[in-house]
This record gives structure tokens, C-alpha cells and sequence, in this order.
């Protein structure tokens, strides 16, 4: 039986309908990633999840009979529009929302200490939340939704408006979450956030399920069909092969689509008898990015309604 499941399930707002028959299955334990573009429906979803809304039509249950409102101690959730209380200290906010969900307060005062410091933010225990950055202030929302150790974390673009260094601490603590028990659904319109990170994925666009599988199957199912080449000197001798679809020259790094998963061997011959001096040249699966935008090709849009 799995954790989480969405049958069917519709939302209107006037005559916009903002997420349209979805369907999805959680297993309890696993990283789901809710993908698409900004506006395709994710925080919907989400908010449906929650019981922040009510669906139209369809059905979302826990464990095949629970519903969210008996379950809300067990959900850690981050919105999309972050809110703290400015003028609180940082450990009062977070005790506050700690002991909201249940936590007495001497536990929810030794977590509040180990979650600052895997956060690397202890010194910052005693200072007001608007002394804060915006990437600090991200962080110590993350530590109110899951200081309570949550089942079920959602998460809603959680790496917005953090650093490269703070979203690796984020995806190391999300993995170690997981591994831990909790299940974790985030939504992101960054496909690249996702790759080493989630089990399965949904890809959304305008409301609609493109794709529901394993990320692994998901990626199988598309071929291999990309090339990344390392070369020295140029590669304007290949840049209208009849070999390549499309390509991306950074200078001394490109990646290339290929017309055909079997064409990379006629494209390698190419370079070596035009003298291309190539130091890599390898075949790669596509990115979810590639993948979103061949999806919402084969169904009629355009690259355009991808971004």
C-alpha cells in the first residue's frame, strides 16, 4: 500500500483549471520530485496535499484511508512563500513552531541546538531574524519543518535563494532524512536539482502529467542520444553534421544531440577525419531538462512553454 496517493484529482480557479486528472503514488521511505516549469500546477498539488485546499474532484488519502487532517503532526511542510516571525530571536521562532508540533520544550531546545549546528548557524541562535540573510532565514525555515521529525516532509522550492554551498548542506541533510524513515515530495522547476536526488519523479506542464515513472526507467526509456566532447582547437569543421541535432560549444567543452542514439560512431569518425583533437567522447543519457522539453514537443507545445 503506498504512503501517499493522488487519484484523479482536479482543480479549478474560475475557468483556469490549474492541475487537471492527476494521479501519483508515494512509497513511504522514498524522494519524490513534483517537475515542471513555474505556473504548471506544483504548488496546487501541494496545497491539495496539505488540506490547504480542497480538490474538485478526485482523492487523496494516506496510508489507503487516512486523511491529511488526522495526520498534520506528522507533516513537515515548507511553502513556496516563506514567513518568519521577523522580530523574534532565532531559537524563539523555532521553539515557538516546535512546540506547536507537539515537541516539549527542554527536547525541542536540544534539537534546536543540534539542527543550528548541522546548520552551521550557532552563533546566529541569539540574533533576530531580520538580522538575517536570505539564505539564513531559508535554512532556519527548513529547521522548523522538520525539527519535529516529520513522516512526510514537503518541501516547495526549497533551494530558493540559497548559495551553492548552502544547497549541497540542504540536498546532504535531505538524503540523510531519508534515509532516517521520512518521505520526502519537493517540488522544483530546476530539473537539475533532482538527478541525484529523487526516486521517482512527476513532470508536470500546465496541469497535466507528462511523466510518472522511476527517474532511472524515466531516463532508460529516452536513450542514450547526447555526446559531451572535450577538444582542443575548434569545431566548426562538424557544426553541420548530418550526424548532430543540435549543439552547445562552450569552447574546449560542447555537448551535442545526436539525430540518432546510433549516429555517435559516425560523429566520432567525423572529428578524427576532419582533425578535430578530441581529449573525451562521451555518450550521455539527457538531462530532465532535455527530457521535459521532448515531452512538451510531443505533445504539440514549444520549447518556450518548457521554461
Amino acid at each position: 500500500m503506498s504512503f501517499l496517493q493522488l487519484e484523479n484529482v482536479h482543480k479549478k480557479f474560475g475557468d483556469f483549471t490549474a492541475v487537471s486528472d492527476i494521479s501519483f503514488a508515494i512509497e513511504k521511505g522514498s524522494m519524490y520530485g513534483l517537475l515542471g516549469p513555474n505556473g504548471a500546477g506544483k504548488t496546487t498539488t501541494l496545497r491539495m496535499i496539505m488540506d490547504i485546499i480542497a480538490p474538485d474532484a478526485g482523492s487523496i488519502t494516506f496510508s489507503g484511508n487516512r486523511h491529511v487532517r488526522d495526520f498534520l503532526d506528522q507533516i513537515g511542510y515548507l511553502p513556496e512563500e516563506r514567513g518568519l516571525y521577523r522580530k523574534m530571536k532565532v531559537r524563539d521562532v523555532i521553539l515557538f513552531i516546535a512546540e506547536l508540533k507537539g515537541l516539549y520544550r527542554q527536547q525541542a531546545l536540544g534539537e534546536i541546538e543540534r539542527w543550528l549546528e548541522k546548520m552551521q548557524l550557532s552563533e546566529w541562535i541569539d540574533k533576530r531574524v531580520d538580522e538575517l540573510s536570505k539564505g539564513m532565514a531559508q535554512k532556519i525555515q527548513f529547521i522548523t519543518t522538520v525539527i519535529h521529525k516529520p513522516e512526510l516532509i514537503i518541501l516547495d522550492e526549497p533551494f530558493s535563494g540559497l548559495d551553492p554551498i548552502n544547497m549541497t548542506l540542504l540536498k546532504d541533510l535531505m538524503l540523510e532524512l531519508r534515509d532516517e524513515g521520512s518521505t520526502i515530495i519537493f517540488s522544483t522547476h530546476v530539473m537539475e536539482q533532482v538527478e541525484k536526488l529523487c526516486d521517482r519523479i512527476c513532470l508536470i506542464h500546465q496541469g497535466k502529467v507528462l511523466i510518472e515513472d522511476e527517474l532511472r526507467a524515466v531516463k532508460r526509456a529516452f536513450g542514450k542520444n547526447s555526446v559531451e566532447i572535450e577538444y582542443v582547437g575548434s569545431l566548426e569543421p562538424i557544426r553541420n553534421s548530418d550526424w548532430i541535432q543540435g549543439l552547445n560549444d562552450f569552447g574546449q567543452y560542447a555537448e551535442v544531440k545526436l539525430k540518432s542514439p546510433e549516429s555517435y560512431r559516425s560523429l566520432l569518425q567525423e572529428l578524427v577525419e576532419k582533425g578535430v583533437d578530441v581529449t573525451r567522447f562521451e555518450l550521455v543519457e539527457p538531462t530532465l531538462h532535455e527530457i521535459f522539453v521532448q515531452s512538451v514537443e510531443a505533445q504539440g507545445g514549444t520549447v518556450q512553454d518548457a521554461e
